[in-house]
């Protein structure tokens, strides 16, 4: 396994991306609309999804404001088999929160899984 992205709720997004591309020397990887889900998601960060770990900026359209605790997603994992993953997770001590399965609005397969303390992360089928 290995850290995929970490996900942070933004209000503007082209304000965000230029924050983290000028502030911090990241790049804008890739930006996709979700009009039926009414949100976009733009990944940064420093290389290759591939073979870095990124942020994922994601803003929910008509969203005027965040409280800081709920600005926090989730971080993300990439696995072989997502199905072992969660029950590995469970055994651990870990809530599935989200059964394996296609991603709204996507078909990528992922799961969420909350960890002892009550913070999601999220499985990703790779």
């Amino acid at each position: 396994m290995r850290i995929l992205h970490t996900m942070l709720r933004v209000v503007d997004l082209d304000k965000s991306i230029n924050f983290y591309t000028k502030a911090f020397g990241m790049q804008l990887l890739r930006r996709n609309d979700y009009p039926e889900g009414k949100f976009t998601l733009a990944f940064i960060g420093y290389g290759a999804e591939s073979a870095q770990s990124v942020i994922e900026l994601t803003h929910n359209w008509g969203t005027e404001s965040y409280d800081i605790g709920n600005a926090y997603g989730h971080i993300a994992l990439g696995c072989d088999d997502i199905y072992a993953a969660c029950e590995i997770a469970k055994v651990n001590g870990g809530k599935v929160v989200r059964e394996p399965g296609p991603m709204k609005h996507g078909s990528t397969i992922i799961a969420f899984v909350e960890d002892p303390d009550g913070y999601k992360v999220e499985l990703i089928q790779e």
